[in-house]
């Protein structure tokens, strides 16, 4: 398996705990910030779907989705529910900055831009920028 593939398959993985988790926070929040988590849920059940056919496109099988996925701590309150969006989208700019990292053409301008929302979506999270999105080594 190519590096690219690799990542490519990591993206994924962390699509589908993305879309896990937003159905799992989105019940903690109300009003513009429910509405931002269906947004985001929507966003990325369709990358979920786009990956799967980039991967099926190279002859590779898409890692499937788990029944259920780790929360890292209890969502009781929106302000949990809007860390654990702040850190799925951490982890999906990171996921993407190694996809920017290993692919080349469309792949790597798809992984670009969806690296840049995952920065900006974390942002609207968390309230605070970071200086290297993606990059949590490098903070």
């Amino acid at each position: 398996m190519t590096r690219a593939s690799t990542a490519l398959q990591a993206a994924l993985g962390n699509e589908h705990a993305a879309v896990y988790g937003y159905g799992v926070l989105a019940v903690r929040l109300a009003g513009a910030q429910r509405d931002a988590a269906r947004n985001a849920f929507d966003t990325h059940r369709a990358r979920r779907d786009i990956l799967i056919g980039l991967i099926e496109a190279q002859g590779d099988k898409p890692v499937a989705a788990a029944p259920a996925y780790a929360v890292p701590f209890p969502v009781a309150t929106a302000a949990d529910a809007t860390r654990l969006a702040t850190q799925l989208e951490e982890r999906l700019g990171a996921s993407y900055a190694d996809l920017v990292q290993a692919a080349s053409g469309d792949t790597r301008r798809t992984a670009l831009e969806w690296l840049t929302d995952a920065a900006v979506r974390a942002v609207r999270w968390r309230g605070t920028s970071v200086a290297f999105p993606g990059l949590p080594e490098r903070a």
